[in-house]
């Protein structure tokens, strides 16, 4: 199972009842998939910066959900073909993101770093001594 989050823009002309149809024939597509629908945050009516379909205004929904690719692929095909879609864009959450933590092999503990050896005349690094010839 994999985290998803799915962007739709609905026509801002639609009313309430047709968007909620949507989006629960969308979250009805995940789970006979065998998905888990997760939040829905309606963002509302928001201006585009460019005219999209001869319209300057959409109305925002997005849509988390953890599922399979193949229900992914599901819900792209019925937010193509639904009217009352203006534009839909999915994403594959990363882990970090999602709130999930990969599961990895604990790392091995560094290795022990060695301590210098005590310095004794042998060792000891030569200086440059200034010898006065007189």
């Amino acid at each position: 199972m994999r985290p998803y989050e799915t962007m739709i823009i609905f026509s801002a002309e639609l009313d309430d009842t047709a968007v909620n149809a949507v989006i629960e024939k969308a979250l009805g597509i995940v789970k006979a998939a065998g998905g888990t629908p997760g939040t829905v945050d309606r963002w509302g009516k928001r201006a585009f910066a460019y005219e999209m379909h001869k319209k300057r205004e959409g109305y925002y929904v997005v849509v988390d959900y953890t599922a399979e690719p193949a229900a992914s692929a599901d819900l792209d095909r019925f937010l193509v073909l639904a009217d009352e879609v203006m534009r839909h864009k999915i994403m594959r959450l990363p882990d970090k993101v999602a709130g999930r933590a990969r599961t990895k092999a604990p790392a091995a503990p560094p290795a022990p770093v060695p301590a210098p050896a005590p310095e004794t005349p042998e060792t000891a690094p030569a200086e440059a001594v200034a010898v006065d010839a007189d």
